[in-house]
């Protein structure tokens, strides 16, 4: 197989169980595209252990599937599994338990009798849950991209699509997202002065809380929290922490 051929989508049980193979030897397709790597987030159901392989199966919301990891003969008691009834995660930060979230990066395998599973080149336990929810945002896009074509920037014609598509892959982060958003709508002078005030820190996770954004910007809170509204209502920002902690939404 050409490595130019070689990708790797974000995907959910649902479209591995429904994805096309057009003969034995060709891959598989999800929306009609060709698919090689795949990576998925799910949360393990059971862990079964033989000689030369764990399965571990996988639940994700949408469906269920069987994940295969080979290892070599007399090395399966090194590995990071554990299969405690009572829920409590073994010592050592990298067990994979059941009922906890992992994420797997593999390839989508068929068996004779049409049973299919992913043969997995990693496994790894997922430590922040917000991960689980960044993932299905990110399948749906890819999926979104693939079915409805790449979206068009305001005052673009598609003649300049190929120029937003090369924005968008350089914007694009490690993990395969899209480009980020580049028009700002109709807003109020304080909510522009907001949001470029979290444009500007180092972004995370949790954002900035409305005192600080207060402070920073000189504002009193309630106009602060006046503008965040604002933001809030043209899906710019979102919420983290609380209700008054907010960080930027980009595309």
């Amino acid at each position: 197989q050409s490595s130019f051929k070689e990708t790797l989508r974000p995907v959910t049980i649902r479209q591995l169980n429904t994805a096309h193979l057009p003969h034995p030897e060709a891959d598989f397709k999800i929306d009609d595209v060709e698919v090689t790597q795949l990576t998925f987030v799910g949360q393990i159901r059971n862990i079964s252990t033989q000689a030369t392989n764990v399965t571990y199966k996988l639940d994700d919301g949408t469906g269920t599937i069987e994940v295969k990891q080979w290892v070599e003969l007399g090395a399966i008691d090194q590995m990071d599994t554990t299969t405690t009834t009572n829920g409590n995660r073994a010592a050592g930060s990298n067990k994979l338990t059941e009922n906890e979230y992992c994420r797997v990066w593999g390839r989508l395998k068929v068996f004779g009798n049409n049973k299919r599973h992913v043969g997995a080149h990693i496994i790894r336990p997922v430590t922040d849950k917000m991960e689980i929810m960044y993932h299905l945002l990110e399948a749906t896009y890819v999926h979104l991209y693939f079915t409805r074509g790449p979206p068009e920037l305001k005052g673009e014609s598609r003649a300049g699509e190929n120029a937003y598509m090369k924005s968008e892959a350089d914007d694009s982060n490690v993990m395969g997202g899209g480009g980020r958003q580049t028009t700002m709508p109709s807003v109020s002078n304080s909510a522009r002065r907001v949001y470029q005030c979290l444009k500007s820190e180092p972004q995370s996770n949790e954002g900035l809380h409305v005192q600080n954004i207060a402070a920073k910007l000189a504002m009193a809170v309630p106009e602060v929290m006046k503008a965040g509204d604002e933001l809030l209502t043209h899906s710019m920002i979102f919420t983290t922490v609380d209700d008054s902690t907010w960080a930027l939404l980009e595309f």
